[in-house]
């Protein structure tokens, strides 16, 4: 005590006033010994009561420690002598709160274990953090669970809550909110895709009744959107504007970003549909002469996104009856073959054009229709291929129909053998005498 009577607060190390030593032996170094207070030690810690209820006072109390841990020992025995409520504020970091915490636990003191928890319950971490602390958390069980539950599994309706919000923001359609940046789109939108991933992990959602009727909502106003931009472009007094092409091309990388997962959801029939019928339309508009010279990015993008529809259609991941298929091939087959050799050309006389068909995109569509050919019924290829052959040499180069050629020639003869063979009824017969005029 001092002079007024007061007690004074015990410190660590203070030989004066310490009747108990601390002894930390590092294996890999020289014992430390720690000058400490009976009193602070038993309040503190049970470990620390059941070893001093034996004791005598002076005598001395051994710890083994590694070299790892040695410092969150010595960090656990200054914070014994520490009042609680300066014990939160005297943590500095998660490696230091997460090394004390496994100490604390060891020693039974409850007051700073608490603390630990609290603290790493609240702060942010790092990656390389979490890991470990889901490997302490596994170790010490219950007591440390708190300090996981911010990344502990949410119940559906919550998580349904939230991806539906994501979808409503990642297909809203009109000018952006000031507050906001399109990056915060472009965001949930990312986000969007990887809660529906099934990579490693089960997606966060599932593809029920009331998911799949917010993507068809959020569908219908990206597709409207789109037709209404469309049908307004031709009417723009300054087709050079950056304003009447960026409305546009801000539609078509919705549509580009929602055909991602629609086949998650077993929707793109949705989408494929809506498309055959908007076709007409959409090239009745990038086909204008007024847009000759113009617009582009807004013309290969039109034909990725048709790509796309090809791919679904031509793989037979979207089903759709034959007219519709026939459709689709005689629209789109015509322009993607008018516009290869344009965007090339455009190419080769601007050295910094951005816009043309790269090889995956041209092999990809390609490949979508011949899948296409094969799949139609004879007289529909035999139109089909003898419109291909009917261009010039030029033109025939792209898409190459050769292979659905090969093999429409070939079942066609088979056909007719089957048919004078008495394998297949009269009706066949009209079906595959049809000949191509070249």
């Amino acid at each position: 005590m001092d002079i007024t009577g007061v007690a004074k607060p015990y410190k660590l190390g203070d030989q004066n006033t310490s009747d108990i030593i601390v002894c930390l032996r590092n294996v890999e170094g020289r014992p430390e010994l720690f000058y400490s207070h009976s009193t602070i030690l038993i309040n503190k810690s049970k470990y620390f009561a059941d070893q001093l209820s034996c004791r005598n006072p002076g005598s001395c109390i051994e710890i083994h420690c590694s070299k790892s841990n040695y410092d969150y020992h010595v960090n656990l025995l200054r914070l014994l002598y520490l009042p609680l409520d300066s014990l939160l504020d005297s943590l500095d970091s998660v490696k230091s709160a997460l090394g004390t915490l496994q100490v604390a636990v060891i020693f039974d003191c409850e007051e700073i274990t608490k603390v630990c928890i609290q603290y790493l319950e609240a702060v942010p971490w790092k990656d390389k953090e979490e890991e470990e602390i889901l490997i302490v958390v596994s170790k010490l069980g219950p007591i440390a669970m708190p300090i996981i539950a911010r990344i502990q599994p949410v119940d559906l309706r919550a998580t349904k809550n939230v991806f539906v919000s994501a979808v409503r923001f990642a297909t809203s359609i009109g000018e952006p909110c000031p507050m906001f940046s399109d990056d915060l789109k472009i965001s949930a939108q990312e986000q969007v895709e990887y809660m529906l991933a099934e990579d490693g992990d089960t997606p966060l959602v599932t593809a029920d009744a009331e998911v799949k009727s917010v993507i068809k909502m959020g569908l219908s106003q990206i597709c409207s959107s789109f037709e209404k931009e469309l049908s307004s472009l031709l009417s723009e007094t300054d087709l050079t504007s950056e304003t009447a092409e960026d409305k546009i091309m801000q539609n078509l990388s919705d549509i580009e970003w929602i055909c991602s997962i629609l086949p998650k959801m077993d929707l793109m029939k949705e989408f494929v549909s809506s498309w055959v019928e908007m076709s007409s339309k959409i090239l009745g508009v990038v086909e204008d002469m007024k847009l000759d010279s113009f617009m582009w990015g807004l013309k290969i993008k039109v034909i990725e996104v048709t790509g796309k529809v090809l791919e679904a259609v031509g793989y037979g991941n979207v089903i759709l009856p034959a007219p519709c298929r026939v459709k689709l091939l005689k629209t789109w087959l015509p322009y993607i073959r008018k516009m290869k050799p344009l965007l090339e050309a455009k190419n080769i006389e601007e050295a910094d054009f951005p816009h043309k068909m790269d090889e995956d995109l041209c092999e990809n569509i390609e490949g979508a229709m011949v899948q296409l050919v094969l799949a139609l019924p004879s007289n529909d290829q035999a139109d089909i291929l003898a419109d291909w052959m009917k261009n010039n040499g030029e033109q025939v180069k792209y898409p190459d129909l050769s292979e659905a050629f090969e093999v429409w020639c070939y079942r066609t003869k088979s056909a007719k053998r089957r048919l004078l063979e008495g394998g297949l009824d009269g009706g066949v017969e009209n079906a595959t005498t049809t000949t191509i005029s070249l």
